[in-house]
Formats: structure tokens, C-alpha cells, sequence
């Protein structure tokens, strides 16, 4: 079996930088297992898989095509800057012709918009209901220490724990931050929480651009330690996002991406 395969990085506008996930174009069905094995083969945070969804559908006309992603370790319900990835490969690879796609997902449809400067997704808005700090504080403590802490939010639908660290920190605290990924999956074992978000209030303009806000997230459950860009990114990759919250309740994310390789699977 050849598979065509790619790497773009997401959320950056040259190589090296951003968010790389894996793109696998799927002309025929594959055998379910082997969606995992490649998922681990390639070691990213997450892999994506294009597959067509009607016999008569190709790549380069059709608009619409069904999306899963897996990381190393299991299958995703969503996964934002894979869905950038597959678009990208399409628009800028493959040249499909249309200006918007539509992926059919675990997560219902996502739209891909092929813009002059970009990609704009139209992806769910899960809203972040305010947590109990006691609840979750051996996992904030186990993970960031004594770091002060300002609120923090959860998602039932996401199972992610959003912690805004204090106003009295810089992007350069977050940056060089030492989050202890290694204990999480000790600490953390009912289900509840998937995933942990960091974020900081953003800084003023002046010499640098302005940013509302960074943050850094981490998945030990999905076996990311650490994914590369979820905002203004303060990974040693780095990586930005346009984001815009419209009124239907979704949210449009907008950014450039470059592909970085291209190859065959062998499998």
C-alpha cells in the first residue's frame, strides 16, 4: 500500500515554525487499525486523514471530504491546526479549486476558507464555565507549582482546564515556564481532564505587536506533552492566530501554514 503523505507546519508562514501535524490523503478505505500506526509512525501531535466520500470524488474538484485526526496515542473528536494542515495541503498542494471546503467530522461540519493572506476555519465554540480552584488544585500545583494564579475555567465538552495565570506576569514568565508534564497522568486520573491550558493576559503594543492574549498547552492524556501553538504561542516554535467570535456561537481562526515535506507511505 502508497499513501501519499505530507507535513505542514500550521499557524506559521515558514518552515520550522508553528504547529506540524501529518496529512494522509486517503483515496480508498483503510483498515481501521492502521489510521493508529501511522498516527504513531509519524510522532506528531496529531495526524490528519483526508478521505473522499463518494466514489466519483477527487481531490483536486470536490469540496467536500470527511476529516479524522489521531494523535501517537488515540483518535481526537477535533483537532484545529490538523484541519488548517489538510487545507492547506489541498489549496496550496493538491490545487483544489474551490475557495471553501468542508470537512465532515466527529465534531460536525468545519469549513476551510481559502483567503489571499491565509486559511480562515469556521470551528465550535465550547464556552469554559468557571472551576472550583480546590477541585483542580493538586493538578495546577503538580504542574506549574506555586505560579500565582488569577481564575480558571473548565469545558465539559472539551474536557480542558483553562488556568489564566496572574496579571503580574509577562509573556517572557510563560515562556520559560517549567510545566511538569511527566505527573499529570498520576495526578489527574478520572476522565475529567484531557487537557490543560495556560494562557496570560496579553501586553500593550510599543516596539513588538500586540497580542490579547498567549498561553502553552499541554495533553500528557493524549500523549502530547506539549502541543506546539494554541493562541499567540509561547512554545520555542512559536505560531499566531487570527481569532474572531461571531455571533451564531462558532469561531473563525485564521492563519497561514507551510508545507515541509511531502513523501509516500510505505505501508
Amino acid at each position: 500500500m502508497k499513501l501519499p503523505i505530507f507535513i505542514a507546519d500550521a499557524f506559521a508562514t515558514k518552515a520550522f515554525c508553528g504547529n506540524p501535524a501529518a496529512v494522509c490523503l486517503l483515496e480508498n478505505k483503510l483498515d481501521e487499525d492502521l489510521h493508529q500506526k501511522i498516527a504513531k509512525e509519524m510522532n506528531l501531535s496529531e495526524t490528519a486523514f483526508i478521505r473522499k466520500l463518494h466514489p466519483n470524488d477527487n481531490f483536486t474538484q470536490s469540496s467536500c471530504f470527511g476529516l479524522r485526526w489521531f494523535t501517537p496515542q488515540n483518535e481526537v473528536p477535533l483537532c484545529g491546526h490538523a484541519t488548517l494542515a489538510s487545507a492547506a495541503v489541498l489549496f496550496h498542494k493538491i490545487k483544489n479549486v474551490n475557495s471553501t471546503l468542508t470537512f465532515v467530522t466527529m465534531s460536525g461540519e468545519l469549513k476551510a476558507r481559502k483567503e489571499e493572506d491565509g486559511i480562515v476555519l469556521d470551528l465550535p465554540l465550547y464556552p469554559a464555565h468557571p472551576q472550583k480552584l480546590h477541585e483542580v488544585k493538586d493538578l495546577i500545583k503538580t504542574a506549574i507549582g506555586d505560579t500565582l494564579v488569577q481564575d480558571v475555567r473548565y469545558s465539559p465538552d472539551t474536557k480542558k482546564l483553562l488556568v489564566r495565570l496572574s496579571d503580574t506576569y509577562n509573556r517572557s514568565f510563560l515562556e520559560s515556564l517549567t510545566v511538569n508534564t511527566e505527573n499529570l497522568l498520576q495526578v489527574e486520573t478520572t476522565g475529567k481532564v484531557k487537557g490543560l491550558i495556560l494562557t496570560l493576559k496579553g501586553e500593550p503594543g510599543g516596539q513588538t505587536q500586540a497580542f490579547d492574549f498567549y498561553s502553552r498547552y499541554f495533553a500528557p492524556w493524549y500523549g502530547v506533552a506539549e502541543d506546539p501553538v494554541t493562541a499567540f504561542q509561547c512554545s520555542s516554535r512559536g505560531g499566531e492566530l487570527i481569532i474572531s467570535l461571531r455571533s451564531d456561537g462558532r469561531v473563525d481562526i485564521k492563519g497561514g501554514a507551510a508545507l515541509v515535506l511531502e513523501g509516500t507511505l510505505m505501508a
